[in-house]
């Protein structure tokens, strides 16, 4: 955990997502909850993280698994109550660990009263709070405009013979931020959640808000070799467009001002928002976070992909931290939209494990804060499931040229005991847990010092012993060798050096300062060594070095 630098504890500090759904089912019923989040926390405090997100745990009818709300205000009935939540975080608190709540502000679920509401006629109170519009001459769509799960982003409706717009499902309507009534409310519900004590938001799709109020169509998108990352894959015919008047409107600012002033009036709260913007997301990452008075925090796609080497870390630190220049990032290589890392990162089954810890040695030895997945601390593999097995409509939807994101949702490997290992006691969970899942499971791993478990709780408490690490200043320096990655951080009177060898084949690699100025220092799990003017490394190995 940091270092008692309460007041910016967001600011390095080390976040731990967890998806409700797959984290532990107390019920029987094969769907995780709360009173199972609440029962495991203490696995997560003894992690040595500072922090935990939870995805969405609203009321919902779960088209999209939670992130199409129909009730900003209350528990859906599967996850428990609010008295849960509250227990949650009580229990949280009393082991020092912060709680971030998913913000879904961008849409609704159609099941929304407000919606219901917005869609019964043209006149009635709430007749602005979506995106409405009327059809073309020749009753096809206002726009262009495209849904990021597959087809336009319109959908007609007969009761108000308009469409209304949605860049995720159907079922999930886009509010309309131009309506200052959406606003408030919507603030409403962000303090309701305040009042219950969580410390910060993690605000999903924040770019997304607001649309442009003449609803023009978008451009194509010419070839951009810059795109750090994608908004859709290359099946979706989302990317073949430029998505300048969909989202990323101006008017944002002025609503992440007022979010911001609302969280101020709280101690010791944050935010960190999630950012899909193609070529433009750092622009807007440092529109959104500069001056103190927006987000405290955003992170974009950029790890999020299956680029794993020395020259893309080093082009995404220093692109992030030379165009944000006063705002702030979170680093993560996984999360619940995209495969698992060490099916992404590594070459073959073998290479998984020490990939798992050279990513995590890696990642907790960057500038910025660092958000973990559930179940990357195991070294966890993409599922491979069936079709019959998929819950995920992304997935449905573009099936088998993408198959979706239920394959990083599968329960969380608690025990090496099937079906379930742990998770329920259901016959059958939500989605299957795979049987290679089971040999690394927390029973097996968390007695053996060597584990990937392990190895992460060493490098996080690594990370929580040096200032530096904290929130200290980055150079990266150049190496002879593309499979190495070189850099310092330095904070006060502190510079440690950081060398890495993402090949599978070991490294010598030449130092570029006196030796004398050198004194090793034991990098958790790596064995790399001074030897005379070089550091000798293994394959996937680190050192590391005060100068």
């Amino acid at each position: 955990m940091t270092d008692g630098n309460t007041g910016n504890w967001w600011r390095g500090g080390v976040i731990y997502q967890i998806y409700p759904r797959s984290f532990q089912d107390t019920t029987g019923d094969g769907i995780g909850d709360l009173p199972g989040i609440t029962r495991r926390l203490t696995y997560v405090a003894e992690l040595g993280v500072d922090a935990i997100w939870l995805s969405p745990f609203f009321k919902s009818p779960m088209a999209d698994m939670g992130y199409d709300v129909s009730d900003y205000l209350d528990v859906d009935p599967m996850f428990g109550t609010l008295d849960d939540f509250r227990a949650l975080v009580d229990e949280a608190h009393r082991l020092g660990l912060k709680v971030i709540i998913d913000q879904v502000l961008s849409h609704t679920s159609d099941q929304h009263p407000w919606f219901k509401e917005s869609r019964s006629s043209k006149d009635n109170p709430k007749a602005d709070w979506y995106v409405w519009a009327d059809a073309k001459p020749d009753g096809t769509a206002p726009n262009n405009w495209m849904s990021i799960f597959g087809g336009p982003g319109w959908e007609w409706d007969g009761t108000r013979k308009q469409y209304y717009m949605h860049n995720f499902l159907t079922s999930q309507p886009d509010l309309n931020f131009h309506c200052e009534a959406v606003q408030d409310a919507l603030l409403d519900a962000v303090r309701f959640w305040l009042d219950l004590g969580v410390d910060g938001f993690r605000l999903d799709t924040v770019n997304y808000y607001f649309c442009d109020d003449k609803l023009r169509d978008n451009p194509p998108m010419l070839e951009d070799d810059d795109a750090a990352g994608l908004d859709a894959p290359d099946v979706n015919p989302y990317g073949f467009q430029k998505h300048i008047y969909d989202k990323t409107r101006p008017e944002n600012i002025g609503f992440l001002q007022r979010f911001r002033a609302l969280l101020d009036e709280y101690d010791d709260r944050s935010s960190v928002g999630e950012v899909g913007d193609g070529a433009r997301s750092l622009k807007t990452v440092a529109e959104y976070t500069a001056g103190n008075d927006k987000l405290h925090m955003c992170y974009t796609f950029d790890f999020l992909g299956p680029d794993f080497s020395p020259a893309h870390i080093r082009k995404c630190v220093e692109n992030f931290f030379t165009v944000v220049s006063d705002g702030w990032v979170c680093w993560a290589f996984s999360n619940h939209d995209v495969d698992r890392h060490v099916s992404r990162f590594a070459k073959t089954e073998a290479e998984r494990e020490p990939v798992a810890r050279l990513a995590i040695s890696i990642l907790a030895t960057l500038r910025g804060s660092i958000c973990l997945y559930q179940g990357e601390e195991l070294g966890l593999p993409q599922a491979e499931l069936a079709f019959e097995d998929l819950r995920d409509p992304y997935g449905i939807r573009f099936w088998p040229s993408y198959k979706g994101r239920d394959g990083c949702r599968t329960p969380m490997p608690w025990s090496n005991v099937p079906p379930d290992a742990g998770f329920s006691t259901a016959e059958k969970p939500w989605l299957p847990v795979p049987e290679a899942h089971l040999a690394l499971s927390v029973f097996e791993q968390a007695p053996r010092p060597d584990s990937v478990y392990s190895h992460y709780r060493a490098t996080l408490a690594f990370r929580a012993e040096h200032a530096a690490l904290f929130d200290g200043d980055i150079e990266f320096h150049d190496c002879d060798s593309d499979d190495v990655l070189m850099f310092t951080r330095s904070k006060g009177k502190e510079t440690l050096l950081f060398i890495f060898n993402f090949a599978d084949t070991p490294q010598d690699v030449p130092l570029q300062m006196a030796v004398d100025h050198v004194k090793s220092v034991d990098l958790p799990g790596m064995t790399g060594v001074l030897n005379g003017a070089e550091v000798e490394l293994g394959a996937f190995d680190g050192f590391c070095a005060r100068i």
